[in-house]
């Protein structure tokens, strides 16, 4: 069986590691992009069946590439989690407006993480 595959959008090097122990742990492969705006092209080249999105990206906006992301007509079915540092409910209605699955906090519990990974990939 082919190993899940999980596209870490991040910026930050400490959440990006975080994120990748959660992910490598749970046994799926993963990929990082730091830059918003190469998110599209490097879920294009590796077809992810995750994405994991910060808000806070240099280049584009998490809200903007995850809008981009659901235009795509080869990409739309791919699930996103949206990880953001802003905690305002406009931020949460906003995540899901623009087709994100599920939204997240910073500073978010690994173990919150790791089960929302597992109820998309298992």
């Amino acid at each position: 069986m082919e190993k899940r595959k999980v596209l870490i959008c991040e910026d930050e090097p400490h959440i990006f590691e975080s994120i990748l122990y959660v992910v490598n742990k749970a046994g799926y492969l993963s990929s990082l992009v730091e830059e918003g705006d190469r998110v599209l092209e490097e879920a294009c080249l590796k077809r992810p069946d995750l994405i994991i999105l910060d808000v806070g990206l240099p280049g584009m906006n998490g809200f903007d590439v995850c809008k981009q992301l659901r235009d795509e007509e080869t990409l739309s079915h791919v699930h996103i989690i949206i990880l953001t540092a802003f905690g305002q409910a406009s931020d949460e209605v906003r995540a899901y407006e623009v087709g994100a699955n599920q939204f997240l906090t910073k500073p978010f519990s690994p173990g919150i993480l790791g089960r929302m990974i597992k109820s998309v990939l298992d």
